[in-house]
């Protein structure tokens, strides 16, 4: 079991951001919406009858070191491990211990799991039936939404907590805490930090205390064989970039991004749209998938308001694709721009949806005679006969059935170019809707 020993109590040659951990809950800088006196979660904790729970939420901003301090008030036997290590035999080590804490030690266990999103199914349902019925109360930790990489039984037996990135005042916070705790943290070496520099790694950090911290651990590290006793901002940045980003393809900061993106064109705020292009571009994104999601909206939320949008963002792509970065920035800036300030309807994608709503619910409407193909047994069948070809007619337009039975699903607003396509419909409905009143008199 020595996979699974914890080192709670044990600090010696530990990295600084393992040694500086929080050693009670009023100690935990941020998320103070679980964690402020009388909330839910923390008085769970204070009287040790927290039920499973899965911690998720960026890095660096107190999972873990709560998880700690859950361990240390709980009654429970504590266990530490990863799910990147452990596979089905170390869980079977597990449930044995459990087991054997039941009946020796009238003990349950508290299994803390971190990335718990490593785990497959077949690891989680192994866990299942000891967490079902309380012999082991699971702390999973995670990064990930775990509605995506946990199993739905787990869930319904766990408590959700989602934890927030830290603001900048948080880890200017920690920071300072760090630099003049004398107990675990650097305030023995009487170190100090100007206030840009304190900025400067507040911004560095984004939001991720355990990235703070590190940096203080390697600079601290270099400044006491130098014997210099003030942090400043040019030591900060010949060490860490000015810019670094938590974005990962495959992650929740993906897809929130381009969900912030994607909603700031739509509400159409073209600083924040450009905000987070940049960002996103920033962070390495490809600038095709950000103009595949663009062309989707022109037609989803501007449609025929501003019919041009399509065109632009389909001209766009084929820009970008002979031009390449970072000259396609200055492109894609202006369809985002354009985009954002354009006139907006989502009348089309409207009309889509009834019609598909039609098709579930309305029964199938089979092709009028005299709208079908003539080409084949046009005499014995009448395919085609009494079709009136419009262009043989004042304006283009004559009256006649295009379905079998005639509903309306496209209601264009008034709004930019659809105002037009509006009063042109208006008028031609009214002109269809006499000659059925004539047919019927």
């Amino acid at each position: 079991m020595e996979l699974f020993k914890s080192n709670f109590n044990n600090k010696k040659n530990l990295p600084l951001a393992a040694r500086f951990i929080p050693s009670s809950l009023d100690d935990i800088i941020g998320q103070e919406h679980i964690l402020a006196k009388g909330t839910l979660f923390r008085t769970l904790i204070e009287q040790d009858k927290l039920f499973s729970v899965i911690l998720f939420g960026p890095s660096g901003t107190g999972k873990s070191a709560v998880a700690k301090l859950i361990a240390k008030r709980s009654v429970y036997e504590p266990i530490e491990t990863n799910a990147t290590v452990v596979g089905i035999n170390e869980l079977k080590e597990i449930i044995k211990k459990m087991q054997y804490y039941q009946t020796s030690q009238t003990k349950k266990l508290l299994l803390i799991l971190d990335e718990i999103h490593h785990f497959n199914r077949y690891q989680q349902d192994v866990l299942l039936p000891e967490v079902e019925n309380g012999n082991i109360v699971l702390i999973g930790i995670t990064t990930e939404n775990p509605y995506y990489y946990v199993n739905q039984a787990l869930i319904s037996r766990s408590i959700i907590v989602e934890f927030k990135k830290l603001s900048n005042e948080h880890i200017k916070q920690i920071i300072h805490n760090l630099l003049t705790d004398k107990n675990i943290g650097l305030g023995q070496y009487n170190l100090e930090i100007q206030s840009d520099a304190l900025e400067y790694l507040a911004n560095y950090s984004d939001g991720d205390a355990r990235k703070a911290i590190n940096a203080i651990d390697i600079i601290s590290t270099y400044m006491l064989t130098q014997n210099i006793k003030v942090i400043t901002l040019n030591i900060l940045k010949q060490c860490f970039p000015p810019v670094s980003f938590k974005y990962d393809k495959k992650s929740d900061f993906h897809y929130d991004h381009i969900s912030a993106f994607i909603k700031s064109v739509r509400g159409s705020d073209p600083d924040a749209a450009l905000y987070w292009m940049a960002k996103m571009l920033s962070a390495g994104e490809d600038p095709r998938y950000i103009l595949r999601r663009l062309i989707i909206l022109a037609s989803e939320d501007i449609g025929n308001a501003d019919p041009f949008a399509l065109v632009l963002t389909t001209s766009a792509l084929q820009a970008i694709e002979f031009v390449g970065l970072p000259e396609g920035k200055i492109i894609l800036s202006q369809v985002v721009t354009y985009l954002a300030c354009a006139e907006k309807s989502n009348a089309v994608y409207e009309a889509l949806s009834n019609v598909e709503e039609e098709l579930r619910t309305g029964g199938s409407q089979e092709v009028p005679d005299h709208l079908k193909d003539p080409h084949k047994d046009k005499e014995s069948l009448s395919h085609g006969k009494g079709y009136l070809y419009p262009h043989d007619y004042k304006n283009g337009f004559v009256v006649q059935e295009y379905l079998q039975k005639h509903k309306i699903f496209y209601f264009p607003k008034d709004i930019g170019k659809e105002k037009e396509i509006k009063q042109r419909l208006e008028k031609l409905r009214v002109l269809k809707k006499e000659n059925d009143e004539n047919k019927t008199t």
